[in-house]
């Protein structure tokens, strides 16, 4: 009897936080799941968060269907439609075992995490010709035996029956899928129908009441319909039932649109084998892909064949997802061979074709806005030099004559992160003043001095032969994307540069800087106005995640991240097949040497970790020659930063010196980016390179020393991007180097190394001048030779 009780009470505890899972809510109440309540307050609870979570479903029922694709991680319940293309092989005679186990795992994992799915799957007939095939085979091999001019086993496929191959096939499917759910612990049940039962209404009811109770069940239904007995597909889209117009059942599609709509799902995922929805027959000349539709769009579509496998082709998927949104169903049509296409969608990413109701005149396709950046770069790339620094000084002077504009969208972005509880140096980071503006505005004048011989500017010049010069001359990369935290500063800064390199750029910004950043973009439109380039340079404000821009190779050249450590790596970690420019850590050490003047270095180690200790360039591990361990300098600099608030660590030489002393640190290659910092001793100078090399992260290394010799050594053997002697790491910045601004450091040995302004956004091309010459003319016994001089630049 206890048991029993504790039985249900688990049962009910895993429905409780189910449903808050959806929900996205309630997260005292999931905590309260507790041993301590009883089994009528749990179920009491479990009512309440149930009639919650009705309240929340009405929404869809009443027809209105999520307007943006981040809304999805909402969607409950979930009907997800398998076409043949996607489960079947491509000699037709058989499942992809691995892509439909894939499915099957996401399916699984969307389960348990409180989502309610239904299947509409195909496969029967693919899984029943294999089988089919086989036992032919067998037989046809006694009567080739027999008669060995017997060419019948060629005509084997041919003799095999779709309706036949389904009734032997719908078995064996279940059963594979019941071995597949089986391994996540997800049980499941057929519900096997025919076309008719949807247009009676007694089979209807009789259906719909099922498929309610299994889910209320925890159980996962999966329909295929009965290809053994289905009749021929109707030819009208909307037939009526005892007065009541329901759409016709011609295919799996319009069949999960009428299982999806009666069920009140949230959503619907018809998985194809194309991405999803396009202008045109994919393999057209000119097709693009529809990202987002909605009924408006429905005359610039050309739609092509069908698919080979299944019964039904695109206008049929059109039909079926436009009759289920216009009853509050939402629908992705997706290419179902795409990886974790499910749990994608359902994160709000961008796969697929997404269908809303929801006008979308006012978002510009973020494919629009590079495609536009593309043209913009080659606007700038045409113009005189003069006119791209005269559209940054534009830019530098309105940061001060719209100065109050700017900063009353500033104070937005600040009254909101106060009222989130911010952390202060996080709001540090996101106000703009007066005296910053001032700043940003004599920074772009400075890029602007510098721009006019950026672009096309002459690196080399070779003499091949007679009348045949070669020259390789500087251009632009073509288009960056540029992410970035909290910073709005960074803004202005990163557009002036690529003004000055004619690249098109596009910013994606934080949200917490939302109202800024469109202050300042508006400011930059205005700049790049003055030299007819608008669209050179757009602010992507849609709720496109990072990962779905960092996917746009076709359209992004180069990605700039500028943030925490922790945005440079997981954008390096999911960026595949666009470089990306930029450092995923700031170790920075400063090593005082035994010839250090040692008020210098109480001066530069001070600077280094407490000037801006968020920075990426700020001290992180202190370097000391065991020499002056037993002076009084160690004293002086750990009572100096202990003055300074800063938390010290020990490294493990250091700890095995002390008996009290700073607790050893976990790690000695942390970025602690705040007012925090190890201490290491080292041996001499070689100890300190290996210890660099061992533990940095390539960024910026300082030395302290009054020896020239050692100082010369030390700048040459250590392999990071900066290298100092008797100076702040903190000089590690591109407006402090002269650059105006920078677009980001770089640890990379590519490209561009340390702080990147304009040099480090250009790449070259090689333009060849000839007159008639041909490659066959240089070979042995030929009419040239090859001269190779170099010529002079003249820059």
């Amino acid at each position: 009897m206890i048991l029993g009780r504790q039985h249900r009470k688990l049962a009910v505890m895993s429905n409780c936080i189910r449903i808050c899972r959806c929900l996205k809510t309630y997260p005292s109440t999931i905590r309260q799941c507790g041993a301590g309540r009883s089994y009528s307050q749990l179920s009491s609870m479990q009512l309440d968060l149930k009639r919650a979570l009705q309240s929340a479903d009405s929404q869809s029922v009443n027809g209105s269907s999520f307007s943006d694709r981040s809304q999805l991680k909402y969607a409950r319940r979930l009907v997800i439609k398998l076409g043949s293309a996607v489960i079947t092989r491509e000699d037709e005679h058989g499942i992809a075992l691995g892509r439909l186990a894939s499915i099957v795992e996401q399916v699984a994992e969307c389960h348990q995490e409180g989502r309610e799915c239904i299947m509409v799957t195909s496969g029967a007939v693919a899984f029943g010709k294999q089988k089919l095939t086989h036992e032919l085979l067998m037989s046809l091999s006694m009567r080739e035996t027999l008669s060995p001019n017997d060419h019948a086993r060629k005509d084997v496929r041919t003799l095999l029956k779709a309706r036949a191959a389904a009734a032997v096939g719908q078995s064996g499917l279940m059963s594979l899928y019941d071995a597949m759910f089986s391994q996540y612990g997800v049980k499941i049940a057929q519900v096997l129908v025919t076309k008719p039962d949807f247009y009676n209404d007694e089979t209807r009811k009789n259906l719909f009441s099922t498929l309610s109770e299994l889910i209320s069940m925890n159980i996962v239904p999966i329909i295929n319909t009965n290809d053994a007995v289905t009749p021929p597909p109707q030819d009208d889209n909307l037939i009526k039932s005892k007065g009541k117009k329901v759409i016709s059942i011609k295919d799996n599609d319009s069949l999960a649109a009428m299982l999806a709509a009666e069920v009140s799902a949230d959503l619907l995922i018809l998985m194809s084998d194309v991405d999803g929805i396009f202008t045109r027959p994919p393999k057209q000349e000119g097709a693009k892909m529809i990202w987002t539709y909605n009924s408006d769009m429905a005359d610039v579509i050309q739609f092509g064949k069908k698919s080979t496998v299944g019964t039904g082709g695109m206008d049929s998927k059109v039909q079926a997802a436009t009759w289920a949104l216009n009853r509050g169903v939402s629908v992705v049509i997706c290419n179902g061979m795409q990886e974790k296409a499910i749990k994608s969608i359902v994160l709000g990413r961008k796969i697929g074709t997404f269908f809303t109701n929801a006008p979308t005149a006012n978002a510009t396709p973020v494919e629009t806005l590079a495609e536009n950046a593309r043209y913009g770069s080659r606007i700038l790339q045409k113009l005189p030099a003069v006119d791209r620094a005269s559209a940054i000084n534009a830019l530098a002077d309105l940061l001060i004559s719209k100065q109050a504009a700017i900063l009353d969208a500033n104070e937005k972005d600040i009254a909101i992160a106060t009222k989130e509880g911010t952390a202060a140096p996080l709001i540090s980071r996101l106000s703009l003043t007066p005296a910053k503006l001032k700043s940003l505005a004599t920074g772009l004048k400075q890029i602007a001095e510098t721009s006019h011989t950026n672009v096309g500017k002459v690196l080399k010049r070779t003499k091949i032969s007679e009348n045949l010069d070669l020259t390789q001359v500087t251009v632009p990369i073509g288009v960056l994307l540029v992410i970035f935290e909290s910073r709005p500063d960074c803004l202005p800064q990163v557009a002036a540069l690529a003004l000055s390199s004619a690249n098109g750029l596009l910013l994606k910004g934080g949200k917490e800087a939302s109202h800024s950043n469109k202050a300042l973009m508006d400011v930059v439109k205005e700049a790049l106005a003055t030299v007819g380039a608008q669209d050179a340079i757009s602010l992507v404000s849609t709720r496109e995640e990072i990962s779905d821009l960092l996917a746009m190779e076709n359209h992004i050249d180069l990605i700039i991240p500028r943030g925490s450590s922790e945005l440079v790596r997981s954008i390096q970690d999911q960026c595949a097949h666009i470089p990306v420019l930029g450092h995923a850590e700031g170790i920075c050490h400063v090593y005082v040497d035994k010839d250090a003047n040692l008020d210098k270095a109480l001066t530069i180690i001070r600077d280094s970790k407490c000037d801006y200790p968020a920075a990426c360039n700020a001290m992180e591990t202190l370097l000391i020659h065991e020499d002056l361990f037993g002076g009084p300098f160690f004293n002086d600099v750990c009572d100096m930063l202990k003055k300074e608030n800063v938390q010290l660590f020990s490294g493990p030489k250091l700890s095995s010196r002390l008996t009290f002393g700073p607790p050893q640190a976990k790690s000695l290659k942390h970025e602690y980016g705040e007012l925090a910092c190890t201490i290491e001793l080292v041996s001499g100078m070689d100890s300190a390179i290996n210890h660099i090399h061992t533990y940095g992260s390539g960024h910026t290394e300082v030395i302290i020393t009054e020896n020239s010799e050692s100082a010369t050594k030390f700048q040459r053997d250590v392999d990071s991007a900066c290298v100092f002697h008797n100076a702040s790491s903190r000089f590690a910045d591109g407006f402090r180097f002269g650059l105006g601004a920078e677009v980001g450091i770089s640890t990379a040995r590519i490209h561009a190394r340390g702080p990147v302004g304009v040099e480090g956004l250009l790449t070259t091309k090689w333009i060849l001048k000839g007159d008639g010459h041909a490659a066959a003319e240089f070979a042995e016994g030929g009419s040239r030779t090859y001269v190779h001089e170099h010529l002079p630049t003249d820059n």
